[in-house]
This record gives C-alpha cells, structure tokens and sequence, in this order.
C-alpha cells in the first residue's frame, strides 16, 4: 500500500503516534491505517465510512467508553 496518497487530520499534531490516516485508491475505495501500526490497513466503501461516520457523530456509539 505504499504507493497511496496517506493524509492525516489536521487535528492530529500531538506526535505521539494515535493518528487515523486514510488514503483514496484509484479503485474508488477507502483505505484506513493509524499511524502506529502503518501495515495494518482496512479498506472499505465511501458510503460505508460515510455511514460510519454519520452514525459516530449522532452518537451510536457513545455506549462504548461507558
């Protein structure tokens, strides 16, 4: 995967490794990978990580760092 464009968010500037960087594939595909552990890349659909992302900001998974 070394070949992809990796971005990461302008939010992340701490330096101390707990990025999420995500790169667009000429597939049309999306693919994710933090920063600490660059191999280990998931690669997924832009409405899937749209309705991942649409459902973390309403909340869906506030249950979870209970």
């Amino acid at each position: 995967m070394s070949e992809l464009a990796w971005r990461k968010s302008s939010f992340s500037g701490g330096g101390n490794g707990d990025c999420v960087e995500v790169a667009a594939g000429d597939t049309g595909l999306v693919h994710l990978r933090e920063s600490d552990d660059p191999l280990a890349v998931i690669t997924t659909t832009p409405a899937a990580l749209r309705a991942l992302l649409r459902a973390a900001k309403a909340g869906a998974f506030d249950h979870l760092a209970r």
